[in-house]
């Protein structure tokens, strides 16, 4: 069966007007996640699933093709969730059903066509999600606290004294770099957290999120170390 690739990029964003399609070295966001799939003999189709016209013109000149987004799918609020589930059923009708759900979000150019060759080899028959994952450099048993009635707490009450960071249990931040799913477990299902779940973890310099113009920023610059 085969493995498809997704991107989900809808016309809206707060953080960063078009975020789906600003530009690093004169390619938008868009460009690499389609680019990354069409690279690698992993994946077999690329679908861009949105409701704006602009973006959809790009994936077709990119080689990718379009899944119509509905506008309740694509709003502010709109559970991601829902627009995955819907873009595997409009595939199912289309094309029959498929092994391996690859989702590459734009907001992670630095991406690696290995990074994402090794998520989707990694998910076996006793695995339902692959996600990627980087060492976090803060550590919720040491040094991230919360707000209670106006003083602050650790996030996590360790269970022997921890004095340095070094001593404390091991975490890592999720990151955009990929997501591969069944997709029979996507429909059955409301979260990754309902399964058995995997992680292949990625050099924080590849695991850039762009969530603002800050992080938007950095990418541009790393992107052009790499060059």
């Amino acid at each position: 069966m085969a493995n498809f690739s997704f991107i989900f990029a809808r016309g809206g964003s707060k953080g960063i007007p078009k975020k789906n399609l600003t530009q690093i070295n004169k390619k938008s966001l868009l460009f690499y996640s389609i680019d990354i799939s069409r690279s690698s003999e992993n994946i077999d189709r690329c679908f861009v699933s949105t409701d704006c016209e602009e973006i959809k013109s790009q994936a077709l000149n990119y080689g990718a093709e379009v899944i119509n987004r509905p506008k309740e799918l694509a709003q502010d609020d709109s559970p991601e969730w829902n627009a995955w589930q819907h873009a595997i059923k409009w595939v199912n009708e289309k094309y029959g059903e498929f092994e391996k759900f690859i989702s590459l979000p734009v907001t992670a150019p630095l991406r690696t066509k290995d990074d994402v060759d090794k998520c989707i080899k990694i998910l076996d028959k006793e695995t339902d999600v692959v996600i990627t994952i980087t060492e976090a450099h803060r550590n919720p048993f040491f040094n991230m606290v919360k707000n209670e009635d106006g003083y602050l707490k650790r996030v996590c009450e360790p269970l022997s004294t921890i004095v340095r960071r070094q001593d404390a249990p091991l975490v890592f931040d999720m990151t955009t770099v990929a997501y591969v799913l069944r997709p029979d477990f996507i429909i059955k299902n409301q979260s990754i957290w309902s399964g058995r779940i995997k992680g292949v973890k990625i050099p924080k310099i590849r695991s850039i999120d762009i969530d603002d113009n800050y992080d938007l920023e950095i990418a541009r610059y790393l992107h052009s170390r790499k060059l």
